[in-house]
């Protein structure tokens, strides 16, 4: 009874505080699915997402530097000036005995890093004022100063416009390269070239061409003057462009062209292993001894045995010698041409070749070896009469009337009719060996000379101005090379 009472009394007290309770919250919406199903009872759980954060407002980014000035080497084309003359070899020794003149008493102080441009003062400008009245760039009477104003400005230039560099007025890396070689290794170059050019056997004619290979150029020269200079493509440093003299005899138009065995050797051989579908790809056939066609499937590419048998690559825009060749008969069997590959001539290092020279703007050169002969029309020969052959794509050879001189030389330091005396870099290093066996012990020196150098400096000589001396050829050891074919 007394449980009864107990359940009872409970129960009572439980409905009176229902009764005085707050009326629950309403219960949260169960959602919909797109379909209008109700969607499984946790999904009404699931938290919401988080509002995205705002993102950072970019920067703007700062214009760009400017790209840096290209340091190129340069041909001057419009210069009328030959590198070889009758009289070079003289001009090249007088040279030659200035610069040891230079040399032996104290050479030039070398200059600090750069660059140095206009605007710019303190010492190391003032250096580069002592180094150019040197080599007379500048006067003698502009000596003294340490600021790069205007007629620095046009020392520099003439100094880079000898050393084949783009005469910008500033020195960057290339001209204080070219600024700090020594006055010893000047007159070697000059030395060594005076030699090479001495033991030469060259009849010069009223037309003629030269092509230094140093300079990656070619000169068209009539009456003493250069009428056209060329920008040129010569020979790599493991196959040089060789030294020689001879005349141009024939002009070859839509060419073909026979692979030299030392190519076939050296690249074709290569190539096919890689891919057995070059030769095809680059329109190259292959002949036998009785002059039949072979296919490229009979022979066996791991060995050597495609150097006996004549590969010749047919005429058309993409062969190897463009769509001419210019003919001069040599024991080193090569020769002047086009080429493909123009993008070579807009670079600085044209050095690329298997030793033949590849001409920019070989159709003007064309045109004026053929200029003294009468052409399609009757009148003299001229660019459109090239132009309109070439179009034809036949094979076609022009033999000249008159046979041109030309002679391909190596002068890394030579003297143009003006009494001028210009540099180029030694590609081949041919003169490394003489400049190490001849080469005094110097101390080495700072960005300030030696006080004995410095002393010489209050009063400089510019090189016009330094007496004449007795010609002295001075002999080195000569490097030994194995001569490689084109």
């Amino acid at each position: 009874m007394r449980a009864a009472l107990l359940l009872a009394g409970s129960f009572l007290a439980s409905v009176a505080l229902a009764q005085n309770a707050p009326p629950p919250s309403p219960a949260p919406p169960i959602p919909q699915q797109a379909n209008g199903k109700t969607a499984p009872p946790d999904a009404a759980e699931a938290p919401k997402p988080l509002a995205e954060k705002p993102r950072p407002v970019a920067k703007a980014k700062p214009n760009p530097a400017p790209p840096p000035m290209p340091l190129i080497r340069v041909v001057a084309k419009d210069d009328p000036r030959p590198t070889v003359f009758p009289g070079a070899v003289d001009a090249i020794q007088d040279a030659a005995e200035r610069y040891r003149q230079i040399a032996e008493s104290g050479g030039w102080p070398r200059l600090p890093a750069g660059p140095y441009k206009a605007g710019q003062t303190g010492e190391a400008i003032a250096l580069l004022r002592q180094r150019l009245v040197r080599e007379g760039d500048l006067d003698a009477a502009d000596l003294g100063g340490s600021d790069f104003d205007a007629t620095l400005t046009q020392a520099v230039k003439a100094f880079q416009g000898r050393h084949g560099l783009a005469q910008t007025g500033i020195v960057g890396k290339l001209t204080l390269d070219a600024l700090n070689v020594g006055a010893h290794e000047r007159f070697q170059q000059l030395n060594e070239s005076a030699r090479r050019l001495r033991s030469r056997n060259f009849g010069f004619g009223p037309r003629y061409v030269v092509v230094n290979i140093p300079s990656a150029s070619v000169e068209a020269i009539s009456s003493g003057q250069v009428e056209r200079r060329h920008i040129a493509v010569v020979g790599k440093a493991d196959r040089p462009s060789p030294e020689l003299e001879t005349r141009i005899t024939n002009v070859n138009f839509n060419p073909t062209w026979t692979v030299p065995v030392s190519i076939i050797r050296k690249d074709i051989i290569p190539k096919m292993r890689d891919d057995p579908s070059y030769l095809a790809k680059s329109k190259i056939r292959i002949f036998g001894a009785s002059g039949a066609e072979i296919e490229p499937t009979r022979i066996d590419w791991t060995t050597g045995r495609a150097t006996a048998f004549t590969l010749r690559q047919d005429p058309g825009s993409g062969n190897s010698l463009g769509q001419i060749r210019i003919d001069m008969p040599n024991r080193e069997a090569v020769y002047m041409h086009d080429t493909p590959s123009k993008r070579l001539f807009a670079r600085d290092d044209r050095f690329h070749s298997s030793g033949c020279v590849r001409v920019e703007g070989v159709r003007d050169f064309v045109a004026w070896l053929l200029a003294p002969m009468p052409g399609p029309g009757g009148g003299p020969w001229d660019r459109g009469d090239v132009d309109d052959l070439l179009a034809t794509e036949t094979r076609k050879d022009i033999r000249l009337k008159e046979p041109v001189p030309v002679i391909w030389t190596y002068l890394t330091g030579y003297v143009t009719p003006d009494g001028v005396t210009h540099f180029r870099d030694d590609v081949y290093g041919l003169d490394q060996l003489a400049i190490l066996a001849t080469a005094p012990d110097e101390p080495p020196m700072g960005s300030t000379p030696p006080a004995k150098v410095k002393a010489e400096f209050d009063q400089p000589v510019p090189l016009q101005a330094m007496p004449a001396s007795p010609r002295v050829l001075y002999t080195a050891p000569r490097p030994l090379g194995q001569r490689i074919d084109p």
